[in-house]
């Protein structure tokens, strides 16, 4: 009885441990609303010309990206379950995207924010064993304090945890200007949440003065995207609606120069030759 005792003892001890650190575990827990807040309170801010060290070793300016579209995601290569997972993913998205809009319209960049070990070796392993071989697409970490201005820049926040890193699946798409335009969130996204906002600004600030920019400004107004298709199809429910917009424009301008021309006339007419006193 008093060995059974002493068991008993020793496990109580045990699983009140345990309850200690799952309490400690929840308390130190990112919080979900808070995470989304600092999110959004990134859209439209634009990052930092910061320098990291791509997987090769070699110096990457964030600066260079700027006049294309870039897509940041964000794991640490030691991460075993949702980075790999959100990668696969990631590599679906980005050949589709590839597809539709071309490879060389976008690019694409995997960030490793555990500082400490995310070396270039380790980047080079984790690019070897995802498959990642897109010719538009890198992985790059970089000092603490780099990280850390980066990580703020784009909105992202995480917290050591047991055997890792606790941390949203993010993936920000960053504009043109170096502009972050929106966060996409899950590591398995529907298509047309990452699809979208890539149709925005890839084609949004087109050269409307070119045959291309033409093309791509047709492309942005009138077409959606389609996943079980998995191409953009003509909307013609936005055709509809720019064509009565692009009418009213005329009818308007039409009547504006008709009142200007009555104007004219009226004022013409009002200033005619006098009889001679």
């Amino acid at each position: 009885m008093r060995r059974w005792s002493g068991t008993a003892a020793l496990l109580a001890v045990a699983l009140a441990f345990v309850g200690a650190r799952a309490s400690a575990a929840e308390r130190d827990a990112l919080d979900p609303s808070s995470v989304m807040a600092q999110g959004r309170q990134a859209i439209g801010r634009t990052i930092g010309d910061h320098v990291l060290i791509d997987a090769a070793g070699k110096p990457l300016a964030l600066r260079d990206y700027r006049g294309k579209p870039l897509v940041i995601s964000l794991v640490y290569t030691s991460c075993s379950s949702v980075c790999p997972a959100t990668t696969q993913h990631m590599i679906d998205a980005v050949t589709e995207a590839g597809r539709v809009f071309g490879p060389d319209r976008f690019a694409v960049l995997t960030v490793g924010f555990d500082a400490r070990n995310d070396t270039p070796a380790h980047l080079a392993q984790f690019a070897a064993t995802q498959g990642i071989k897109l010719p538009n697409w890198r992985l790059a970490s970089g000092s603490s304090a780099t990280i850390a201005a980066l990580l703020d820049d784009l909105g992202f926040s995480f917290r050591a945890a047991a055997g890792g890193f606790d941390h949203p699946a993010q993936t920000t798409i960053v504009d043109r200007d170096g502009k972050v335009y929106r966060h996409v969130y899950g590591d398995e996204f529907p298509l047309p949440m990452f699809m979208e906002p890539m149709k925005d600004v890839v084609f949004g600030t087109a050269n409307s003065f070119s045959f291309a920019g033409i093309a791509d400004r047709i492309r942005f107004i009138c077409t959606a995207y389609d996943p079980g298709l998995r191409r953009y199809r003509i909307d013609y429910g936005l055709v509809l609606g720019g064509t009565m917009g692009a009418l009213s424009l005329v009818v308007m301008a039409g009547l504006i120069a008709r009142e200007w021309l009555r104007s004219a006339r009226l004022t013409g007419a009002g200033k005619g030759p006098r009889g001679a006193s």
